[in-house]
């Protein structure tokens, strides 16, 4: 007898592999954590270069079709279908050449212009830092002089935590100095294979870039031979929406940040603040991360100042909060809109998980990773809400108590019936 071959026997193939697979990690997981983390992290440092290079095409995209579009229209004056298969590569030569020569102009810019500002004003907190203590010092001693009650409390707390801190500092903090050094050292060399890294994630992102159409039709090609046509479909539309996810958040987040850290220049070195430059930096650096970025980067900066002029930090705490009303209220939803349509308690949820998994990176890409993650949960629930013909609305469903056969909401608050109608039926 003829064996008749059958879709339905590849799908089983492939959940069953999916199953066996997820069984198998999880059992990793559970029983030699430690094992598959340091495997995951050893395949990790060997793909970086592969991972910067999707990445910085990924980045560099927007500029890369910016570029070409503004080449067709303006200096072509044609559209792509009019032009021949050896002129679009042209056109796409010299769009990569010119996206490659903005992203180096810029990298170019900012290590020589900012960096050395930032390096010059490590080096002078370092140097006068003996200086800004004692300055912060005498201004205490003065408040403490003026009120008498704080002098006392904090005099009270000095002699209850001064034995564990001298015992923190002998038993803890000077046996680890030889390891901070040693750990001081390897974070040097990491820094130098990072940038090894970048830069042949830079060659890759170029050939990624240059034949991108290419590749995303491969993996369309890819998905139509394995899965029918609505689930390729699907799987489609499914990455669309996760790059509008990541490209609108990502890029507009990028954005928001270099133009509040420019505002923020502007603001210091108008009030006076000391280090603007490296205070500038920090902020617009911080503000990637969604909710907690503004507050991580306003604590360091204005304990910086407060060493130098007490005064100095109350403006520049007034400043921040003022440009971080203007950032939350008129600049981010005007630049991001609403591109992850999380409310407030997901966003915190998904910066909160996604950093205790990732740290830092983590607190960046949770927002619009669980937004995907969110999205799609909700389209399945609302798929199975329409098969059952049954509401997707959620105010349908506050005080719901059940659903009768016939469809019908049972909730724990009926409305109350008109007084026309009672007595009407009266």
């Amino acid at each position: 007898m003829k064996f008749r071959w059958d879709k339905k026997y590849l799908y089983w193939g492939i959940t069953a592999l999916v199953v066996i697979g997820i069984s198998i990690i999880l059992f990793f997981l559970m029983f030699r954590g430690a094992n598959f983390k340091d495997g995951f992290l050893w395949l990790v440092g060997i793909c970086m270069p592969i991972i910067d290079g999707f990445i910085l095409a990924y980045l560099m995209t927007p500029i890369l079709n910016f570029v070409e579009h503004n080449l067709l229209k303006r200096i072509l004056k044609k559209d792509r279908s009019q032009l021949s298969k050896r002129r679009i590569k042209l056109l796409r030569g010299v769009s990569v050449c010119i996206t490659l020569f903005l992203v180096l102009i810029s990298l170019y810019g900012f290590f020589s212009i900012v960096v050395p500002q930032l390096l010059r004003s490590i080096q002078s907190i370092v140097l006068q830092f003996p200086s800004y203590v004692n300055n912060l010092t005498i201004w205490l001693e003065k408040v403490l002089a003026d009120n008498p009650q704080v002098e006392l409390y904090i005099s009270n707390m000095i002699n209850t935590y001064t034995p564990e801190l001298r015992e923190w500092m002998n038993g803890t903090l000077l046996p680890q100095m030889n390891q901070a050094i040693r750990a001081v050292s390897s974070y040097a060399f990491s820094v130098l294979k990072a940038l090894w890294d970048f830069i042949i994630g830079l060659i890759i992102s170029i050939y990624l870039i240059n034949s991108k159409e290419k590749y995303v039709g491969q993996a369309k090609k890819v998905a139509y031979s394995i899965f029918d046509i609505k689930r390729a479909n699907e799987m489609i539309e499914d990455f669309r929406f996760i790059h509008r996810t990541f490209g609108g958040f990502i890029g507009g987040k990028l954005l928001d940040s270099l133009i509040i850290g420019i505002l923020c220049f502007a603001g210091t070195s108008i009030i006076g603040t000391p280090y603007a430059i490296l205070i500038s930096v920090i902020i617009g650096v911080t503000n990637v991360i969604p909710f907690f970025g503004p507050y991580l980067g306003a604590i360091p900066s204005a304990l910086l100042i407060l060493m130098i002029d007490p005064l100095q930090c109350l403006y520049f705490l007034i400043f921040i909060l003022v440009l971080q009303q203007f950032d939350g209220n008129v600049l981010g939803p005007k630049i991001l809109g609403d591109s992850t349509g999380l409310s407030s308690f997901w966003v915190i949820f998904s910066i909160t998980f996604f950093g205790g998994l990732m740290g830092v990176f983590g607190m960046i890409i949770g927002v619009p990773t669980f937004a995907v993650i969110y999205a799609m949960i909700r389209r399945r629930v609302h798929r199975g809400l329409q098969k059952k013909n049954l509401p997707i609305d959620t105010e349908e469903y506050k005080g719901l108590i059940r659903v009768e056969k016939d469809h019908t909401f049972v909730k724990d608050n009926p409305p109350k019936p008109d007084e026309d109608d009672t007595e009407e039926k009266g």
